[in-house]
């Protein structure tokens, strides 16, 4: 497959590749951190919202083959299409969708039963940056209430979230979670070392959940 300006080949799970675009924004630790942290089930039918790339789905997907089906979402149709070619690449069985979440057709309401969303999480304007970059990173075309709604609105009853975000931002992504129906059942902090304090916070939460909160001990990301 030939490449195009600016993208690159990479290695991104043992032998599987991933096109990255050296010009737009590429991953960062925290998608393998988000992939590792949630648990699949037998059969599950899995959504990547703000897929990007499409690292996280695939590596979950490369982690737990016995999922059903996969379903990436992203605006950015450059990011889209360099999914779609991942996914050919590597013979990866899945559907990519461009589109905003909040725009996310009706044909998808109560279809999955795990969502997967490493999503911008920085708040200010992207000034002297790129704006296909910035939107990736700040909350400029996307909130945390509208992620939480989309996944309400897509997830079947039961169905779990696992989303990733900044560790000070902690009170209100479990604040805006509970007020739409989506019950934190697991939590883990992320740290850069055994002392420093956490910079990340991992969440489980599930549609229709009861309370009841699963701390993990603090994950060290070397």
């Amino acid at each position: 497959m030939q490449l195009k300006e600016n993208e690159v080949l990479e290695e991104f799970f043992g032998e599987k590749k991933i096109i990255q675009n050296t010009a737009l924004y590429r991953f960062t630790s925290d998608s393998v951190l988000l992939s590792r942290f949630a648990r699949a089930k037998i059969g599950d039918a899995v959504a990547d919202f703000c897929s990007g790339s499409g690292v996280v789905g695939f590596h979950f997907m490369c982690l737990n083959p016995r999922i059903s089906s996969l379903t990436l979402f992203e605006m950015q149709e450059s990011l889209a299409d360099m999914s779609r070619r991942t996914a050919e690449i590597n013979g990866f069985d899945c559907n990519v969708v461009c589109t905003r979440l909040q725009d996310i057709g009706r044909e998808y309401d109560d279809k999955f039963s795990l969502v997967l969303c490493n999503p911008p999480y920085e708040r200010g304007g992207f000034e002297n940056e790129v704006y296909e970059k910035a939107i990736c990173r700040k909350e400029i075309t996307l909130t945390f209430k509208e992620i939480a709604e989309a996944a309400f609105r897509k997830l079947k009853f039961g169905g779990r979230l696992a989303v990733i975000n900044r560790a000070d931002r902690v009170a209100e992504v479990i604040g805006v979670l509970k007020a739409r129906g989506l019950e934190p059942k697991r939590l883990q902090f992320v740290s850069g070392t055994q002392t420093a304090k956490p910079y990340l916070v991992m969440i489980e939460a599930v549609k229709g959940g009861k309370e009841g909160v699963d701390v993990l001990p603090v994950l060290v990301n070397k």
